[in-house]
């Protein structure tokens, strides 16, 4: 199930506060879709510590989309629309 969360009006450090936060609501098969101005490339790490999986995707309404799901969660990774990859879907 997609959970989305537009952090793109928002001023730092609210954007990650507000995605650390809306990552610790997802489930089994859930994945959360991010509308952010800028591609935040300071809280991928982070993703990766905390054993999430990404895409991230320009061009999106808000300027990107960021997909984030739990790592190895096939199901959740599945439930992306295609239309949403901008490249082959891949598990990082």
């Amino acid at each position: 199930m997609e959970h989305a969360l537009d952090v793109s009006g928002l001023e730092p450090p609210e954007p990650m506060e507000r995605i650390l936060e809306a990552l610790g609501t997802l489930e089994k098969g859930d994945y959360l879709r991010i509308m952010h101005r800028r591609e935040p490339y300071l809280i991928y790490p982070m993703f990766e510590n905390m054993g999430f999986a990404w895409h991230t995707r320009p061009g999106g309404p808000a300027g990107y989309e960021i997909f984030v799901w739990r790592q190895n969660d096939e199901a959740a990774c599945a439930e992306i629309p295609p239309s949403r990859w901008s490249q082959p879907r891949k598990q990082k």
